[in-house]
């Protein structure tokens, strides 16, 4: 038999699967390290990790995956990359890294995307990007360029994260159009990168690696990096994508109408679309889905909520009588929908893109102390997350997503017959439950671009579906519960 490998870096840990290279099973999923990875912060907004640290961490991911299945690395076949987005790497003409990486979570580049948007023109910006610049990759190389002119200098090539890992796999700088669309670097209209905004901000394109095909021979695994990691020389990385894209293809997320969800301490709402256009540029983002192609476009709509599952771990930590979210739920389910009244707007976690950047934190309403108890706060609390999902998709449906169908993995908020029947009912498209992880995506994929599977459909199709969420008949209590939570939510945040 042989194998796919398949790895998810993240800013916590790195995951790594296995698959096998015929039938796409799963043979083994692990991570490392169980410590979480340090994200250091000299500046308040500042998140930087060391590169050299999830380059370790593969090889240390790679060793255990193996030892845990007792499979030969001589039988894998390739590879394939996913990797938390937007993030910055930058090598010298050595390929040595010149500072720590600014990851996804940074806000120092704020205002100079903010400039850039006003600078260059918001119709050029939501037209061509589909995005406003941001405080996104090429937005943080400029801050390095302004505060750090030394070391800018010496850049030879600017990275994502996933590129990064490419490199010290293949001894080649590459990149995809999806990870540069996910930088706010790729000009849809001109099917290129955007010389313009480089331009604007000073910064040369030479600093753009090769661009190679998401699904594609990027290279091959030199004898250095064999050594370092324990794989074998001379295979091939054969895909990579940010983790977003890569978790909406882990669930066969592909078609317009189809959405991928996730629910941790943040959440996000993956909408495919075929238009290359947004109404919604401000509030949501725009990126290159993974089988994006100029003739055939699949833009990838990510609606991010920041405070989600945050504030039902925060219950659990200082209000549940449990250490058990199960129990919680149990309890809640005691309550009728609308939770007697209570009402609980879930926003505490920061700035919320989807809210215009507004950041007011939670909100609760109504709270009576002769009726509420604690089952009432922890179902006013899953619908108030769930309500925030329903608002979110409402957003999308605006800027021109026909929802067909909507996945999510099955962790987290989404193990919550109240959270996830809510959102069904309200958005009236029944939710799949997917057993898979993202390296187990990446593992897949990089058997398509081997030819082992044929398209896309066939290595995900045979998806694990754990169970359906289906819409619920007694949809009207449901909606008016969401329209007195969405009247809290407008009175209170948008005015």
């Amino acid at each position: 038999m042989e194998y796919y490998i398949g790895y998810d870096l993240g800013s916590s840990s790195v995951k790594a699967a296995l698959i096998d290279s015929k039938t796409g099973k799963s043979v083994g999923v692990t991570n490392y390290p169980e410590k979480e990875m340090t994200i250091l912060s000299v500046e308040t907004g500042w998140a930087e990790q060391e590169p050299e640290v999830w380059w370790k961490n593969i090889g240390k991911v790679t060793q255990k995956l193996l030892a845990q299945t007792g499979i030969s690395s001589d039988k894998i076949k390739g590879i394939g990359i996913s990797y938390q987005m937007h993030g910055l790497v930058v090598v010298d003409k050595e390929a040595k890294v010149l500072r720590p990486s600014i990851i996804w979570c940074d806000s120092r580049a704020v205002q100079i995307g903010n400039d850039a948007f006003n600078g260059v023109g918001a119709d050029k910006c939501v037209s061509n990007l589909l995005n406003s610049p941001g405080n996104f990759t090429l937005s943080k190389l400029k801050w390095v360029k302004e505060n750090e002119p030394h070391l800018y200098e010496k850049i030879d090539k600017l990275l994502l994260p996933g590129d990064y890992i490419a490199l010290k796999l293949t001894g080649e700088a590459t990149t995809t159009i999806s990870g540069l669309s996910e930088g706010i670097m790729w000009d849809f209209k001109q099917n290129k990168p955007a010389d313009w905004l480089f331009n604007y901000m000073g910064i040369s394109t030479d600093l753009i690696p090769t661009i190679v095909p998401t699904f594609s021979d990027q290279g091959k695994v030199t004898k250095s990096a064999a050594a370092e990691i324990g794989l074998p020389e001379g295979i091939p990385v054969l895909y990579r994508a940010g983790d977003q894209p890569n978790n909406a293809l882990s669930l066969n997320v592909l078609h317009p109408g189809e959405i991928a969800a996730t629910g941790g301490t943040s959440g996000v709402v993956y909408a495919v679309t075929d238009k290359t256009a947004s109404k919604e540029s401000i509030r949501i983002n725009n990126f290159a889905h993974v089988n994006y192609t100029k003739e055939a476009p699949r833009i990838g709509k990510l609606l991010n909520i920041n405070g989600a599952g945050i504030q039902y771990s925060w219950m659990k930590n200082h209000i549940a009588p449990t250490d058990s979210y199960s129990d919680m739920n149990d309890l809640a389910s005691q309550v009728p929908v609308g939770s007697d009244g209570l009402r609980i707007i879930p926003f505490g976690n920061g700035a919320e893109r989807m809210l215009h950047n507004s950041n007011n934190g939670s909100s609760i309403f109504n709270l009576n102390f002769n009726k509420h108890q604690n089952q009432h706060l922890f179902r006013a609390a899953l619908e108030g997350i769930a309500f925030a999902f329903v608002y979110g998709i409402d957003i999308l449906k605006n800027d021109g997503v026909r929802l067909s169908g909507m996945r999510a993995g099955n962790d987290n908020l989404f193990r919550s017959e109240i959270f996830s029947k809510t959102i069904a009912t309200l958005i009236e498209t029944e939710i799949n439950i997917i057993d898979t992880t993202g390296a187990i995506g990446a593992a897949r994929a990089a058997g398509v671009a081997a030819g082992d599977f044929a398209t896309l459909e066939e290595a995900f199709s045979d998806n694990e579906q754990v169970l359906t969420y289906h819409p619920l008949n007694d949809r009207q209590i449901y909606v008016d519960a969401y329209n007195l939570w969405k009247n809290d939510l407008e009175n209170k945040y948008n005015n």
